[in-house]
């Protein structure tokens, strides 16, 4: 028995239905001990909503969809007719299997990993102040700092630029 990862691609947006119809055909044909694991590779990513922060699951492929499979034809005709799957990832007809390597970066991310910010804030643009001691300013963003979820903004005061650092939740787009 060789059990192995394969990617397979899917409708983008319908990779949960494709899973639970995977996971059910599975069930119903009585392939578990050749299909063993269908996995949608996510992470968290912090977004700001309305000046809240707020953790969201985002796909990290969208469109595609992990398999651990003994894959023979049997295997193969079963993940490949499932409703929404357009096909393997792979050479010409021979889907090609990840290597160990890959599986692990996909599936072991450490659990003490912060989430990601979903950056919405880019370099010059302008921003509005909402909160802090600064709050309902308007200034021009001279730096980015992802790790600290952190932005830089030249705001003016009394007619000079003074730089503020300030937190996303801090700055909203005009």
């Amino acid at each position: 028995m060789t059990k192995q990862w394969y990617v397979i691609h899917t409708y983008s947006g319908y990779e949960n239905k494709v899973k639970a119809n995977l996971e059910h055909r599975i069930s119903s044909m009585e392939m578990e001990d050749k299909i063993f694991e269908v996995v949608i590779p996510t992470e968290e990513v912090m977004e700001i909503k309305a000046g809240k922060k707020t953790i969201t699951e985002r796909k990290v492929f969208p469109g595609y969809i992990m398999v651990q499979i003994d894959l023979d034809d049997d295997s193969w005709y079963v993940v490949r007719n499932t409703p929404g799957v357009t096909g393997f990832v792979g050479s010409n007809a021979k889907p090609t299997p990840l290597s160990a390597q890959e599986v692990d970066k996909i599936l072991q991310r450490p659990a003490f990993e912060k989430p990601k910010p979903k950056v919405e804030f880019e370099e010059g643009e302008t921003v509005k102040v909402i909160a802090g001691p600064l709050a309902d300013f308007t200034g021009t963003i001279a730096e980015v700092n992802l790790d600290q979820s952190k932005v830089r903004v030249m705001v003016s005061i009394f007619g000079r630029e003074t730089p503020a650092e300030l937190n996303f939740d801090q700055v909203a787009k005009l």
